[in-house]
């Protein structure tokens, strides 16, 4: 089952973003957390490991073509937080969301 984001991971998140606001794994992982999306399932979508994804979030280097997908990617998810869909309120429905809303139109739309 995935976990929730530590108080630990927080606090960083909050450092980055002030210093480190513009990379996309940062963008990434601060509409994550606002929308209560696990890495883990995130993981799933890109079809990455979710240590790929950590290294994101800590603003590491990401290939383009994972660049192109993430900014669709936040799109996305900003969108469907301003109508309501999201923050998920459990893993379980982060997961759902992600299944039904998201990965899908990663297939049909990004070749994913």
């Amino acid at each position: 089952m995935p976990k929730s984001y530590s108080r630990e991971y927080l606090d960083r998140l909050n450092i980055l973003r002030n210093t480190a606001w513009n990379k996309p794994g940062i963008q990434l992982a601060n509409v994550c957390v606002n929308a209560n999306l696990p890495a883990t399932n995130v993981a799933e979508i890109f079809q990455v490991s979710r240590m790929s994804i950590h290294s994101w979030f800590r603003g590491k280097y990401i290939r383009e073509k994972n660049v192109r997908k993430i900014e669709k990617f936040i799109g996305l998810i900003k969108l469907d937080t301003e109508i309501g869909l999201l923050p998920a309120s459990n893993p379980r429905q982060a997961k759902l969301y992600l299944e039904k809303n998201i990965k899908e139109h990663f297939i049909n739309n990004l070749g994913v």
